[in-house]
């Protein structure tokens, strides 16, 4: 009878509720006097019917049952009926002392820091906003003071409608396309096919993972005004920790700690000192001694912890709402990129795969190494002066077999299919981050207007000028000012540009001087094999110089950041991240553009060698080609670089961590070091990177131009990058989950500057490839010889048969005695025949010495030389076309996510419009009851 006429199922039932109230031994009678004594309290809206049959699904109470937070001071604490609050929130650290208002954010200050009127100033302005706080001293250090806040729900909900946060107001009804018969067999077909296979392991256990299920709602700004139309479950658990967080955060950037027009927010009081670190709170351990699949999850970090940052779930997919529910939008799209990068990285890691073992299966099949193996009355000149010996060409055949499993009949298919490659993968991941932005509500955001550096209103306060946005006055930049700035800027970035290529030219340098080192070398092992020791330990010395130059790169781009003086930390972030990237991308690949276009390229011919100021003479290449060079610059720098990343990125922190745990553990104990507060475990962990994600992002990125842009010479970089972010993946996500302080969560639309640069990057290797083809691999002359030269001349054919005779057709002859006195090696040769040589052989299509021009191009030159810029044109315009074509015929907005959003936006006006009109109905049946007179306005 009671529930009759409490009418419980009504959309806007309010429930009032006695904290001291017994479940037992009550009547109604008693129910109704204790709802009229507070019916000045907090009120619960209930959704329709959910709110009775359905349990909540706002974020922690799936997590921590009953862990109610404050809602404000005194008026407004929630309770359940006879329910006390928990020992465990007193004692877990995520609550003031009375174990009711949660904590959002925590200010550690040291009490011997001067900057004291500040501080008080600053906080005395933060309690007049409304936020709650609590002090605790550290039990480590007397001297470290921890600020904790607390948002009651007034301060929330205000704030939350001052920056358009998005809640959710009404579940998502699915509009289901109209299919035919046909396709529904089909289909019905293929879902009874699919229930004989395994399940997929790919796939994260939802069912023994319940809390990865994430509301399916319709979403809108929230208004207080409205506030009937959201779906409130709890006010205590409405606003996620995360949202609460942010809320503070902006709150805090906006509160003044000086009388001054510039003397405001906390970013200023961090950097003055004031306050020592900022941060919001885990929520609690990561690890729990009970199973997660029998005992669920302990709280959001040990959820992730489990079914993310785990090793052992290293071939599941990434929960990714979950990721953004406790980092934020910004991280979560990384996380989204990352994984998407790495998926699409399957096929062009199995084609490589594929054309590496192409290579390997043709090996004995491959006409121009057996040639060259076979070579053994084909004596070749000597590749540097004196000290390198005569060697036969047969010496060569390892290489020659190396150099045919990278460089064979499938590198060109290969080669276009990664440019097309990446062109579709930047496509298709504008259609994934729309249909993520569409399931964040980020579709419509749009950032606010930012606050400007503190730098910049120091330097530029005396000129002011009317902001168009705002209008209000703010510092002003003059545009000759700025102009004179940015061309400083430029020359430090074109100075540090030749200082790469300066480090490069050293070690080419090296490179000359050391294979005649090697050649005289006492040991057989590295003399017969000088060239490629040269090349191995060039590349070893170039990687310890990239890594130095890096620590300095990042210096001076900071100074030249500085320099600028950006308006807002936007575009810092976005200049600085330029000048980064060039940086690192020109000193990474600098050394390999020189072994692909211009090692051996401009030798010289023996007998008149060019020479590096007029002293050393210039590298010549194998006599099996160069892009064995090229394959072990890249290979060797890939492969150390990222593991030098990994180990950096997880082992700096680790070894921080255990250092600081090691001294608490000395100090106070195993014991006393377990029973700490969480704000003080997480203020012994390391803060998160001060440039955000950038370091992620540049590695990824650098490893994605090493993926394409000379993917022609080594087809197994998909694949070693492969193998590297299915590591990369649970490294960050191990260390955002364990080794870091919790980050602020902060919104994003799409990867910003990046973008672009991929874009460009795509562009670059199109580029390179046609040339690394055309130029380092010995692709075209082996076809020019096939069409033209070969047994197969004009037949047009260019199988194996057609290459019989191609290694001697590539070799030009070379009088011994034409030697410069200089460059005469030390022995004659009589070791191969017993009489001193009179003939050597060398890479190239020269005439012969007793020619009428002696040491003249051939014409079979000038055929490759035109085939070579024929082939450069036709694949670069053939590519580009393709990649244009890809882009026009795949649409940035998936169809049916556009139909869904014109359908969602059509229903969210028709709920709007039927929830007005049912509250403008009981205002006018309220007003009938009371007897008022109205109008008969509508409806």
């Amino acid at each position: 009878e009671g529930r009759e006429d409490l009418q419980v199922n009504q959309l806007e039932t309010q429930i009032w509720i006695k904290p001291d109230m017994q479940k037992t031994d009550v009547d109604f009678s008693e129910i109704l006097n204790a709802i009229q004594e507070i019916a000045k309290d907090v009120n619960i809206f209930f959704d329709e019917l959910e709110g009775v049959n359905s349990p909540s699904k706002d974020d922690d109470s799936l997590l921590h049952h009953g862990n109610l937070t404050c809602t404000s001071d005194d008026a407004s604490r929630l309770e359940v009926v006879g329910e006390e609050v928990p020992d465990k929130n007193k004692t877990s650290g995520l609550y003031f002392k009375d174990g009711k208002c949660r904590i959002d954010y925590i200010l550690v200050y040291r009490k011997s820091n001067p900057q004291t009127e500040k501080r008080e100033v600053f906080e005395r302005n933060i309690r007049a906003e409304g936020i709650q706080m609590e002090k605790e001293s550290s039990l480590t250090n007397s001297d470290i003071i921890f600020v904790k806040l607390h948002a009651p729900w007034e301060v929330l909900g205000k704030y939350a409608e001052l920056m358009n946060v998005r809640m959710p107001f009404r579940r998502k009804i699915y509009y289901l396309h109209r299919r035919y018969k046909f396709m529904n067999r089909i289909e019905k077909q293929i879902s009874r096919f699919r229930g004989w296979l395994p399940k997929k392991p790919m796939k994260l256990d939802k069912e023994t993972l319940p809390d990865l299920e994430e509301n399916d709602c319709y979403t809108a700004p929230f208004s207080q005004q409205r506030i009937h139309h959201f779906i409130i479950h709890n006010k205590d658990t409405f606003f996620n920790n995360a949202t609460r967080s942010r809320i503070v955060h902006h709150i805090l950037q906006r509160v003044k700690y000086e009388e001054g027009k510039n003397k405001i927010g906390l970013n200023r009081l961090l950097s003055n000192g004031s306050y020592e670190a900022a941060f919001p709170l885990h929520e609690g351990s990561y690890r729990s001694k009970n199973s997660i699949k029998t005992h669920g999850a302990e709280n959001h970090r040990h959820l992730l912890y489990e079914c993310w940052a785990s090793w052992g779930v290293w071939y599941k997919y990434q929960p990714l709402d979950l990721v953004r529910r406790y980092f934020g939008e910004k991280i979560g799209l990384y996380f989204a990129w990352l994984g998407w990068y790495t998926g699409m990285l399957f096929p062009a890691a199995l084609i490589g795969l594929f054309v590496f073992l192409y290579g390997v299966t043709t090996l004995n099949h491959c006409q121009v190494s057996k040639e060259v193996c076979q070579a053994t009355d084909i004596i070749m000149c000597p590749i540097c002066d004196k000290y390198c010996p005569f060697m036969r060409l047969s010496d060569s055949c390892v290489y020659a077999k190396v150099t045919h499993l990278f460089d064979n009949g499938a590198t060109v298919f290969f080669a276009v299919f990664m440019a097309v490659w990446a062109t579709v993968f930047l496509e298709f991941w504008k259609r994934r981050r729309a249909v993520i932005a569409y399931d964040w509500d980020l579709i419509d955001w749009e950032e606010e207007e930012e606050e400007i550096r503190p730098q910049f209103e120091a330097k530029y306060s005396k000129k002011e000028r009317m902001n168009p946005i705002s209008g209000k006055p703010e510092p002003y930049q003059a545009f000759a000012d700025k102009c004179s700035r940015l061309i400083v800027s430029a020359s430090g970035i074109f100075f540090m540009i030749c200082v790469v290529i300066a480090a490069v030219f050293g070690i080419v340098i090296y490179r000359v001087v050391t294979v005649s080192t090697f050649a005289a070398f006492k040991w057989a092992l590295i003399r017969n094999n000088s060239q490629v020791a040269t090349t191995g330990t060039a590349v070893c010395i170039n990687f310890c110089i990239i890594m130095l130059l890096n620590v300095l790169y990042e210096k001076v781009a900071l100074f030249l950041t500085n320099l600028e003086q950006p308006r807002t930390e936007s575009e810092w972030e976005n200049s600085f991240t330029l000048k980064m990237f060039l940086f690192q991308f020109v000193n990474l690949n600098s050394s390999t553009f020189y072994i692909a276009f211009f090692l051996g390229r401009f030798t010289g011919h023996p007998g008149a060698y060019l020479r590096l100021i007029n002293r050393w003479r210039l590298e010549e290449c194998h006599p099996s080609g160069c892009l064995i060079d090229l394959c072990m610059q890249m290979g060797i720098i890939m492969v150390l670089k990222q593991t030098w990343n990994n180990f950096m990125e997880l082992g700096y922190p680790l070894i921080q961590n255990w250092w600081t745990r090691r001294k608490l553990r000395q100090e106070y104990g195993t014991q006393r070091k377990t029973s700490f507060p969480q704000w003080e475990k997480d203020y012994n962990l390391q803060p998160m990177n001060a440039y955000g994600l950038f370091d992620e992002y540049l590695e990824m990125i650098l490893q994605f131009g090493f993926t394409t842009i000379f993917v022609a010479a080594f087809p197994l970089a998909p694949l070693l990058a492969l193998l590297n972010n299915i590591i990369e993946i649970r490294l960050d996500a191990y260390k955002f989950v364990t080794q870091w302080r919790r980050p602020l969560a902060s919104r994003a639309k799409d990867i910003g500057i990046w973008y672009g640069i991929l874009e460009g990057i795509g562009i670059l290797s199109v580029i390179t490839n046609a040339f690394v083809i055309a130029v380092t691999s010995d692709f075209i002359p082996r076809l020019v010889y096939a069409y033209k030269y070969g047994p197969c001349a004009g037949q047009g054919e260019a199988g194996q048969k057609c290459m019989v005779g191609y290694v001697n057709a590539s070799l030009s002859v070379f009088l011994v005695s034409d030697f410069e006195n200089r460059s005469e090696p030390t022995s004659n040769g009589s070791e191969f025949s017993g009489s001193p040589l009179k003939y050597c052989r060398y890479r190239d299509y020269r005439d012969p010495p007793h020619s009428a021009i002696p040491y003249g191009y051939t014409l079979q030159f000038w055929h490759v030389l035109a085939a070579r810029l024929a082939f450069i044109i036709v694949f670069e315009h053939l590519v580009f076309c393709i990649k244009h074509l890809i882009s026009y015929l795949i649409p940035d907005l998936p169809k049916d996510l556009r139909d869904r959003m014109r359908r969602e936006k059509y229903l969210i006006q028709e709920m709007m419009y039927e929830a007005e009109l049912e509250r403008l109905q009981k205002e006018r049946k309220e007003r009938k009851k009371n007897g008022k007179s109205y109008h008969n306005e509508w409806p």
